[in-house]
């Protein structure tokens, strides 16, 4: 039982170490036949388009927003916590009406810093109704308080609008967890193991504050009243298989 184990994990390290995978397909990011290709057996941050370098998730998104909303250009578009390439730079490049922000902590909302507008999910200066789309890409796991987040985002959104995002529902069918909350003296704190993802403005990382499941449709929905869709997607020919590749539609009726 021993020896097959220790085959079973010198297996594994060959396989990780030499993996390699390629097709050919059509990039809904950059709008090109492309091959996309990974190095490593996790694809959902390694299944890389050749020429734009957008990974699945980003992919999936921009398939879903082209799909459900084919007059995206001329929209009122927000985008919380933009990438700097994939469905986020086809936005900004093709949406006239397009607007992005980042959360600046200990600056005044609303305000442009570092050359973006400085705004909190929880707590957004924009009006009532002003986007038809709100865009984010893996943050909702972030949010420390996302109940207060969907209800602004709710309120910015327009009758027929919707928020399209992507966050890894991790816990799948299990109820969604609540991973990290501030103290009384407003410092974050881990109720489980510490866990950080990347974040574009900040090398430190960004705390992972929650491990959402399928039951993310109900929070959201008792959070603010938007109903949601969670749509899954593998299509190689579209570069889009991965890990937690779902897309999740909240729409304001």
């Amino acid at each position: 039982m021993k020896i097959k184990k220790i085959s079973q994990k010198i297996n594994q390290i060959l396989y990780d170490e030499y993996f390699y995978f390629q097709c050919k397909g059509f990039c809904h990011c950059c709008d090109n036949k492309v091959l996309f290709y990974s190095y490593d057996s996790w694809l959902r941050d390694n299944f890389y388009c050749r020429k734009c370098f957008s990974i699945p998730r980003e992919r999936a998104l921009m398939y879903i927003i082209e799909t459900k909303f084919p007059h995206w250009r001329s929209l009122n578009i927000h985008e919380s916590s933009p990438e700097n390439r994939g469905a986020s730079t086809k936005l900004k490049n093709n949406c006239k009406h397009y607007i992005s922000t980042q959360f600046y902590l200990n600056n005044e909302l609303g305000k442009v810093v570092n050359g973006i507008r400085n705004e909190n999910l929880e707590e957004q200066t924009f009006k009532n109704e002003s986007f038809d789309i709100v865009v984010t890409q893996d943050v909702m796991e972030h949010v420390l308080n996302p109940d207060a987040a969907f209800k602004e985002i709710a309120r910015t959104l327009k009758p027929g609008g919707a928020h399209i995002f992507t966050t890894p529902l991790v816990n799948k069918f299990k109820p969604s967890q609540k991973w990290a909350v501030l103290d009384e003296s407003k410092k974050l704190k881990f109720l489980f193991e510490p866990e950080y993802h990347g974040n574009p403005i900040n090398p430190e990382g960004s705390p992972v504050s929650m491990h959402w499941g399928y039951d993310i449709i109900d929070f959201i929905y008792n959070s603010c009243g938007l109903k949601t869709e969670i749509i899954y997607l593998d299509n190689l020919d579209f570069g889009i298989r991965a890990e937690y590749i779902e897309v999740l539609i909240s729409s304001k009726i």
